[in-house]
């Protein structure tokens, strides 16, 4: 297996199979990998295949909930450069600090969300990501399944779209998603390629 899939400490165990189910999504590439086989070993026929959305679908269906926000973000930051949202800065805080309160204020940020503010992808796997609808009462009732990948997918895919060099921004998300798998802050620099045009 390619060492570019190696050390993906932050990925659950389970088969890649179930994470999807669980997460009522599929891929579009037909794998040979076996419905045991764990997320890296289907990454890496993914990777084989050149299914990059496949693989970018994965990653966030992987990703625990916290990193996957994160991720989102990043994708954001690749939008919007230094300028700052309210949902995109609610869902930093809440990222750094995941508590009650800066959860209660990305769900302030949504309340309050423009129609064309992407970030608010960001806000809403943030509310999602402890796994039910809220803080207090609607602590009781479960998120979505798969709210939180969707959304970190989403923004990636637009960050995708407004990308200028298509095949090496879209190894730039995998490769962001990556490093956070392995622990770090996904933070890196593009290998090849113009981010898009708000700036990385």
């Amino acid at each position: 297996m390619s060492d570019r899939f190696a050390n993906l400490k932050k990925l659950p165990a389970a088969p890649a199979a179930r994470l999807l189910a669980s997460a009522n999504a599929k891929l579009e590439a037909k794998l040979e990998a076996p419905a045991s086989a764990p997320v890296a070993t289907v990454l890496a026929e993914l990777q084989d295949k050149e299914a990059w959305i496949d693989m970018l679908r994965l990653l966030a269906i992987s990703l625990p909930s916290r990193e996957c926000v994160w991720w989102a973000c990043l994708a954001a930051r690749d939008l919007v450069g230094e300028n700052q949202t309210h949902c995109l800065k609610a869902a930093e805080t809440w990222v750094f600090e995941p508590n009650d309160t800066n959860r209660e204020k990305v769900r302030m940020a949504l309340d309050n969300v423009d129609v064309d503010d992407d970030t608010a992808l960001c806000a809403t796997a943030a509310l999602y990501a402890p796994g039910n609808m809220g803080s207090g009462d609607l602590a009781e009732y479960e998120a979505p399944p798969g709210a939180v990948s969707s959304c970190a997918f989403g923004i990636n895919v637009i960050s995708l779209s407004k990308a200028e060099d298509l095949n090496s921004w879209t190894q730039h998300l995998i490769d962001r998603a990556l490093d956070i798998a392995r622990g770090g802050s996904g933070k890196i620099a593009p290998a090849t390629g113009p981010a898009p045009a708000g700036g990385a």
